[in-house]
């Protein structure tokens, strides 16, 4: 093990009462929501992060920065940078699992597209993608900054990142529900970046607030946009952007400073908005939502409504296999799949990896077909197996009414039905990596060596798993950089990840 040494405004729309403010004194009464936001988040102390909430956001960056390493050999990360290669400036950040470097904010952009470009990130509830917005733009910017940050200082802003889309998503019930209208990253997930490089550049609390209110007019994009290379482009656009708004606040660049008060501000995303201000986080009635709230660990590169598809599956097969003494696929002659509703995670036919990775019926079949899900269930010659098209042509789909579209309390039933008259039932009501069944550490490890393995030499994958297991003791974060680009030149490239 290696050692580390540690080193106010009228246009408040609706006013509410302070929660245990009083960090300056002068604050009267009642204080609007987003100068809440702005003085907790520069009040924010690495005190005050718990033991669950340091070891719960540890396991979230290793996760982030492995699947982020393992989506740089993708076709749409390819493209990104090689657009994002046209800018140049004097301040470079590292592209990770690359021996080059960008501005910041495209660092951030291209990192954050790579972590979200085969849906293999983290999923917190209510529903986004906690991470992918917010460690891409944090290690962008402390690459550019003239005194590097410590470990406990990227792990502090983190964790304001993550505790300030939480503290989003609540203003909405319609927020807990799989989204109908916005992909919930490229809402919430461009706040929590703001507030994470803001804490990072020790921002005054006014100048938190402008920050947010910046980033808002970069924030939503539609879910029509899901199932194609455009939708991991919400997550490097909400560490782009967040990482922006913050710089520009650090300028003097303002904007409303009510932003989240207003249903024409923050408000637009709900339907539903009820804000409510945030506590001091020194008050006696402040916690953590990640304290309470664990997120949700991929074990396969897809949407996580299907994670509940492939466990049915795999236990369907298992069971049927039991019942008939062998498993051959020409045995099923109907397989029923009852989900929750939910349009754009419903794809009967899928003709790309994007589109594959938002379908319940692609995935049940392919575990049924191979046993498993795994990254090269995805490829193009994997899709378009005749097999696995005989095999999706027998799929129909039920949405039973108890059955909602939450990722708390959703389910999914498979039935498969044979010729010869044998029925197999199975029910999955929690999948292994869920928040209530969570990965064990040796198994995220592991994902993560598999999956950086595949871009770093293993000096390099061990290098990134000690440096974040002691990431409170490190004092300067650009070691973490220097890990990530120990690059192997004998990598699998995943170009065939395409359209055509």
């Amino acid at each position: 093990m290696r050692q580390y040494t540690l080193i106010k405004s009228s246009a408040v729309v609706r006013p509410v009462l302070s929660l245990g403010f009083g960090l300056t004194g002068s604050h009267s009464p009642f204080q609007g929501i987003t100068e809440s936001f702005g003085a907790a988040i520069h009040a924010f102390s690495a005190t005050q992060l718990t033991d669950g909430v340091i070891n719960r956001s540890k396991r979230m960056m290793l996760d982030t920065l492995g699947v982020g390493l393992l989506g740089t050999r993708t076709a749409v990360f390819k493209k990104v940078l090689k657009y994002s290669q046209l800018f140049s400036s004097e301040e470079r950040s590292s592209v990770w699992g690359e021996s080059i470097s960008l501005p910041p904010p495209y660092a951030a952009f291209v990192n954050g597209i790579a972590v979200h470009s085969m849906d293999f990130d983290d999923t917190w509830y209510p529903a986004t993608h906690p991470s992918g917005a917010v460690l891409p733009a944090l290690l962008a910017l402390a690459d550019a900054l003239p005194t590097q940050p410590s470990g406990l200082d990227l792990l502090l802003a983190f964790n304001v990142g993550v505790e300030v889309q939480g503290r989003l998503m609540r203003f909405s019930r319609e927020a807990y529900n799989i989204p109908e209208r916005f992909h919930p990253p490229s809402v919430v997930g461009v706040m929590g970046s703001t507030a994470a490089a803001a804490k990072l550049l020790g921002l005054s609390p006014e100048q938190c607030s402008h920050a947010l209110a910046i980033a808002a007019s970069s924030a939503g994009a539609p879910l029509a946009n899901a199932a194609t290379q455009t939708k991991p482009l919400h997550i490097g656009n909400a560490a782009r952007r967040g990482l922006e708004a913050a710089q520009l606040a650090q300028t003097g660049l303002q904007g409303n400073p009510a932003i989240l008060d207003m249903d024409c501000g923050f408000g637009v995303y709900y339907k539903d908005y009820s804000p409510a201000a945030m506590a001091d986080s020194a008050s006696g009635s402040f916690k953590w939502i990640l304290e309470d709230q664990d997120v949700a660990f991929k074990r396969i590169p897809a949407h996580l409504g299907m994670h509940w598809a492939v466990d049915a599956a795999l236990e369907a097969r298992a069971r049927l296999h039991k019942m008939a003494g062998t498993f051959d696929l020409s045995q099923i002659r109907h397989i029923t799949l009852r989900v929750p509703p939910s349009r754009y995670i419903n794809c009967p036919s899928p003709a790309t990896e994007h589109q594959a990775r938002h379908s319940f019926q692609f995935n049940a079949c392919s575990a049924l077909l191979d046993n498993q899900v795994t990254v090269s269930s995805f490829r193009k010659a994997q899709i378009d197996r005749p097999a696995l098209k005989e095999l999706l042509s027998k799929v129909r789909m039920e949405n039973p009414e108890d059955n909602r579209p939450n990722f708390d309390e959703m389910y999914c039933e498979l039935e498969l039905q044979t010729h010869e008259g044998l029925s197999c039932t199975v029910r999955c009501d929690t999948f292994y990596g869920h928040w209530r069944k969570p990965l064990s550490q040796q198994h995220l490890v592991e994902k993560f060596s598999g999956n950086a393995s595949s871009v770093l030499r293993s000096e390099g994958a061990d290098g990134v798993i000690d440096v974040i297991g002691n990431i409170e003791r490190v004092k300067q974060i650009s070691i973490l950089g220097s890990y990530l680009r120990m690059t192997s030149n004998e990598h699998e490239e995943l170009t065939d990840f395409e359209y055509d």
